[in-house]
């Protein structure tokens, strides 16, 4: 007889008693199966308790949109490619108030529920900073008891699992739909029609129309977010493409025409199947353009629905209310097409004029920039958006054309600047769409996610649109959900955050933190907060060790760099330094090293599929550890390690077991960073450069309790300029560990071209774009600071909680009440 058959099944979906919930386990076990009766093993039990929170989550889902129904508030509807979610149960549970509860429950199936918790797959519908931001936005939005939801792409193998090999990164398909999610709720109900190509129709009184094409279906599936203590619960609607059975061509099939058959099926698979297909193809480009006007097309027509639903009498003559009902928000580049959907809806479907329509649009959609760097800023080719979406396209033609009239009409002196700022780029060798403009002209506000991007776009990159429209730009600096990354990730530390401030209260209000400071010299506190650490160092060597295989010693300094591959990150600059610092240590004698700082380096991180020197610093941090771990003289001293598959989870470990962690763009180039955030939140001290929130960090946590070193933001053109000019002279030091790299010290692998790419004076691929080497002197010896203070332990760990106590400004709540109120213009609605 196993546990599960001692526990008697009772479905009792809003169980907080852990015999109750126990009953409602052993339910879904039994009566919600996906596994064959016999066994009840942790993974049959892990989806069986995921139901039974579930169950808890749908009751609150329907209240609140219930709620919505009748108040009938202002709605925020949130446009994201990305959302990475990560684990939902401890959180949901968390969020909920019953972990005791369901800790005790699982027991009783002889079970701990933090092993249940280890058995669920991440969510794989994300990338890096753009959608853990939008994860988190969606937690504090519940929190705040907002009327909103969050909309985007279910992608059946998301950006890609990553595996480390001697060649380096593999990229293999993401399982987490392999069985199933017991956290979504797939609509049947709800379900729109997306065109894709075909022509314009004119009928005989002017109006406009797209016909003919391809249509397939957006299915709704609904994953619930539930706010901290409150009784409200929010969603993530996700839309996958489905073609219908209609589209399946019988007569081809038996035929023996299996593949055309299912031509449409095949096409709609396609749509959901990967977060960010590679684009270096016409099809690959194609393929992310239908994407994201899936995202668009589906939500705002669903937004449409439910704001007719709301008041059935609502028909066109009562569209001027529209915004004062619907405030949109397109995270990043990638919803743009949300405006000129919005507008052929209006247009052709309502029979609203051209000025009517632009007016409603306007007053409705935001846009927030998250990237000064211009391969992110997208364009389109024009004759790829005319094929594929030809009403939009000839709508986002007249937008262009008004545009220009309206400055030509009212602003004479910038129409010089005119090419440089209209959305359509009509030059003959490359006609695109410039998404970017697009989003600015249509929308009523545009944001940046730090104090010093928000003032780069608005001394840079968007300065002429700042002379036409002064009130158009605001600043939000990101923020991230205290609640997964402090409470929820690092008990241990949280407990002591609770016990010396006397509440824990500051779960759900950051700024309490501040509290901490008083206590920053008590000996008490101090050796709690060092016990604290090291149970995380202990967790995090654990993790290290499964993983790859690597022995880490807890008591070594823990240095990471956890975040996406990419040259202006510059994790080429971290390895580097470990390199010339392995370099030293073979120099050094026997007692010389017996005064150095044991640092364990470790970087992680996804390089995209196709960014090929992004995959050979992968390379190179992984040669530089095989050599550096297995090398007796130094492996006492210096490890090296790269963690494979970084994701949410995976951060959850890292982060607060983390002791330095490294923030070191190229200044100006990180709009805002979330990571940096999730550190200091957990007592980690940063080393890095003034750029995106570094900048507001180091002015909460004090200077003092913050790495600094690097070029300033306005510093950068004119480096770049001089080492065109070729007045750039390395330092002795950068010289040397490039070249212990290129003497074959770390294997055979030719790293010519990543050295390269740091060599000569300009050139796509050289001179240095992201000036490594001119701040490589500063960070070195900024290192050498790390390793002195790191020596004094009363030093460091009160560094450690004054960074903890300086972090209360970058909650997401704080950043979302400011989206409420100064972007959206919606207030609180909570469930009574």
């Amino acid at each position: 007889m196993s546990a599960a058959d001692k526990v008697k099944p009772a479905a009792s979906p809003a169980a907080e008693d852990p015999a109750a919930i126990a009953g409602n386990i052993s339910f879904h076990a039994q009566y919600s199966p996906h596994f064959s009766p016999l066994t009840f093993g942790p993974e049959p039990a892990y989806f069986a308790t995921a139901e039974s929170v579930r169950d808890h989550l749908l009751q609150r889902w329907n209240d609140t949109y219930l709620h919505f129904h009748k108040t009938d508030p202002k709605q925020t509807y949130y446009l994201s490619m990305e959302y990475l979610q990560g684990r939902a149960l401890t959180n949901a549970v968390g969020n909920l108030n019953i972990t005791g509860a369901y800790a005790e429950a699982v027991k009783k199936f002889g079970y701990e529920l933090e092993a249940l918790a280890g058995q669920e797959r991440d969510m794989a519908l994300g990338n890096g900073g753009l959608g853990r931001l939008a994860a988190c936005f969606l937690d504090s939005m519940a929190t705040l008891n907002l009327p909103a939801w969050g909309y985007g792409l279910r992608y059946r193998y998301g950006l890609f699992k990553q595996r480390i090999t001697k060649e380096g990164q593999e990229e293999v398909a993401e399982d987490w739909l392999e069985k199933f999610s017991p956290w979504e709720i797939v609509r049947h109900d709800i379900v729109y029609p997306v065109r894709f190509f075909g022509h314009v129709e004119i009928s005989p009184d002017g109006k406009r129309k797209a016909v003919g094409g391809e249509v397939l279906n957006a299915l709704a599936y609904d994953v619930p977010i539930p706010g901290y203590k409150t009784k409200n619960a929010i969603s993530l609607r996700l839309w996958d493409a489905k073609a219908s059975a209609e589209d399946f061509n019988l007569f081809q099939f038996n035929d023996g025409q299996y593949e055309s058959a299912a031509q449409l099926h095949s096409r709609a698979q396609q749509i959901c199947a990967v977060l960010y297909p590679g684009d270096a193809t016409e099809e690959g480009k194609l393929l992310r353009l239908k994407q994201q006007f899936f995202l668009c097309s589906a939500s705002l027509q669903d937004i449409i629905f439910r704001f007719k639903e709301r008041k059935p009498d609502r028909v066109s003559g009562k569209w001027s209310e529209f915004p004062s009902k619907v405030a949109v928000q397109m995270n990043d580049t990638h919803p743009t097409l949300a405006i000129p959907e919005l507008m052929r809806i209006l247009m052709d479907e309502e029979g609203l004029g051209w000025d009517e329509a632009w007016d409603v649009t306007n007053k409705t959609v935001a846009y927030t920039n998250h990237t000064v760097l211009p391969e992110a800023l997208e364009k389109w080719s024009q004759a790829v958006m005319r094929k594929l979406l030809p009403r939009q396209m000839e709508i986002i033609e007249e937008i262009d054309k008004r545009f220009r009239e309206l400055v030509i009409s009212t602003r004479k002196d910038m129409e010089g600047k005119l090419d440089s700022m209209s959305v359509l780029d009509n030059s003959p060798q490359k006609p695109v769409v410039r998404m970017a403009n697009l989003c600015v002209v249509a929308a009523h506000t545009v944001n940046g996610v730090a104090e010093l991007h928000s003032n780069i776009l608005k001394e840079e990159l968007f300065a002429d649109y700042l002379s036409i429209w002064p009130n158009k730009f605001q600043n939000k600096t990101n923020g991230i959900t205290p609640r997964r990354w402090l409470r929820f990730c690092n008990p241990e530390l949280s407990e002591i955050v609770t016990k010396w401030l006397k509440t824990d209260q500051w779960t759900s209000n950051l700024d309490l933190l501040t509290g901490l400071r008083k206590f920053a010299d008590d000996e008490k506190l101090h050796a709690e907060w060092a016990a604290a650490k090291l149970a995380s160092k202990k967790r995090l060597a654990k993790h290290v060790l499964d993983v790859t295989g690597v022995t880490i010693d807890p008591n070594s300094l823990f240095d990471i760099q956890i975040k996406r591959i990419h040259e202006y990150k510059r994790q080429l600059m971290n390895i580097l330094g470990a390199v010339y610092r392995y370099k030293k240590l073979k120099e050094m004698s026997a007692e010389e090293k017996q005064k150095v700082t044991p640092r364990t380096v470790m970087v992680g991180g996804k390089a995209f599929a196709t960014y090929t020197n992004a995959k050979r610093i992968v390379k190179l941090v992984t040669d530089v550890g095989a050599v550096v771990n297995n090398d007796p003289d130094v492996n006492k001293y210096l490890k090296v390690v790269f963690i494979p598959n970084y994701n949410v989870s995976v951060a959850e470990v890292l982060i607060p077991g983390s002791e330095l962690s490294q923030h070191i763009s190229t200044a100006g180039m990180e709009a805002s960073g979330t990571s940096n955030m999730k550190f200091s939140l957990n007592g980690c001290v940063i080393i890095g450069t003034l750029d995106g929130a570094n900048v507001e960090i180091r002015e909460e946590v004090g200077q003092d309790n913050f790495f600094l070193f690097g070029a300033k933001a306005d510093q950068v053109a004119g480096l770049r300029k001089e080492r065109e000019n070729g007045l750039f002279k390395p330092d002795p030091r950068f010289e040397e560990a490039k070249q212990f790299v290129r003497s074959g010290a770390f294997g055979t692998y030719d790293y010519t071209p990543l050295l390269d790419s740091l060599e000569g004076n300009s050139g796509f691929g050289r001179g240095d774009y992201f000036l490594v080497g001119y701040d490589f002197p500063s960070y070195i010896d900024a290192q050498a600071r790390v390793d002195e203070a790191y020596k004094d332990k009363k030093r460091w760990i009160k560094m450690s909680i004054l960074n903890t106590a300086g972090s209360g400004k970058f909650s997401s709540d704080r950043t979302i009440a400011q989206y409420a109120k100064e972007i959206w213009g919606i207030t609180a609605s909570p469930v009574p």
